[in-house]
């Protein structure tokens, strides 16, 4: 026997019109979906331009967020849509040998209409990608390895949407560790009397980043400097950790001569990798308090436990697309 709120639900349910009665999954499968990122001048209509784009085309918008910078005139969008039913009634096999041709097909058959239609915008800057898409991410570390060590557990339990088809290192303590985890591991040291200076070492790390169709890369505690060089062939695509919370403790130690000027707050900051020295676009901050009982182990502990969750942070983020260029900043859609 039904209740009255049941019948009156399935009364309101039966009058809805067919086009926007819920529909029943087919599978345990999420139907795929695309990430739109965008940013250009800013104007009146921009949001109704993308969501109209996206509604012609029968896709729905399920998550969307948008900025628009005042001092810049810089507007900056992403936006989450599932994709239209296909005339056949069923999306690409994820496990079909083709599924990622179909999908690249289909992306870029969408990017270019968005080209198409909005020609007359030039300044505007999208990027579109499928939501299941996972940056092929390059890590590297020195001999410092609780970031390394964060990032690859987090890795393990699904909680981090990245890929890691390799590591890299300067140092060969870490290769068990990624041996462990099957990821191939390089040990690319600099030895002036071998002929591996430092433009052997960056030319290699290209030659595998290549190899390797790599989209990102993590700077966990890697504590070599990178040439500008390097930093413009990957610009926008480093993401280094640093202790940049002790902005007056710099080289060698920094938690151990904040340990001798007593500070109350240690901390750590994600950013972009630029030709400046640490002094990228900012992603992510974090700080911890501390205190005068606390002895220098204490704050490198505190201290690290800080740099491997907003490096994670950071990483997690870029990775979903939330990250965002805004000249020297960033615009985090979190």
């Amino acid at each position: 026997m039904s209740t009255p709120q049941a019948s009156a639900a399935a009364s309101a349910h039966s009058i809805l019109p067919a086009k926007i009665r819920p529909r029943q999954p087919a599978s345990a499968l999420p139907p795929p979906s695309i990430i739109l990122t965008l940013s250009g001048p800013d104007g009146p209509g921009i949001v109704h331009r993308i969501s109209g784009f996206l509604a012609r085309r029968n896709m729905n918008i399920m998550d969307s967020a948008q900025f628009g910078d005042p001092t810049t005139g810089t507007f900056f969008m992403r936006v989450h849509a599932s994709e239209p039913e296909p005339e056949n009634g069923s999306h690409p096999d994820p496990k079909a040998s083709d599924y990622a041709q179909q999908r690249s097909a289909f992306l870029a058959k969408v990017k270019a209409e968005f080209d198409d239609e909005f020609a007359t915008e030039a300044a505007v800057s999208v990027k579109i990608f499928g939501a299941e898409e996972k940056p092929r991410t390059l890590i590297m570390v020195s001999k410092i390895g609780h970031c390394l060590n964060d990032l690859l557990f987090r890795l393990s339990n699904n909680t981090l949407p990245i890929t890691v088809p390799l590591i890299i290192s300067n140092h060969a303590d870490y290769e068990p560790l990624a041996k462990a985890n099957g990821i191939p591991f390089y040990h690319l040291p600099i030895n002036a009397a071998e002929g591996k200076t430092k433009e052997w070492q960056e030319a290699e790390m290209v030659k595998l980043a290549k190899q390797y169709d790599i989209d990102m890369i993590v700077l966990a505690r890697y504590m070599q400097i990178l040439s500008p060089q390097l930093c413009s062939l990957f610009s926008g695509r480093i993401i280094n950790i640093h202790h940049s919370f002790l902005p007056s403790f710099k080289g060698a130690k920094p938690y151990h001569q904040a340990f001798e000027r007593g500070v109350k707050l240690i901390g750590a900051t994600a950013h972009f990798v630029t030709a400046d020295l640490d002094e990228g676009p900012i992603i992510e901050q974090a700080v911890e308090r501390v205190d005068h009982a606390m002895t220098p182990a204490d704050l490198v502990q505190a201290g690290s436990d800080v740099e491997a969750r907003v490096l994670a942070r950071a990483v997690k983020w870029t990775a979903e697309r939330r990250v965002l260029l805004n000249g020297a900043k960033t615009v985090v859609f979190n």
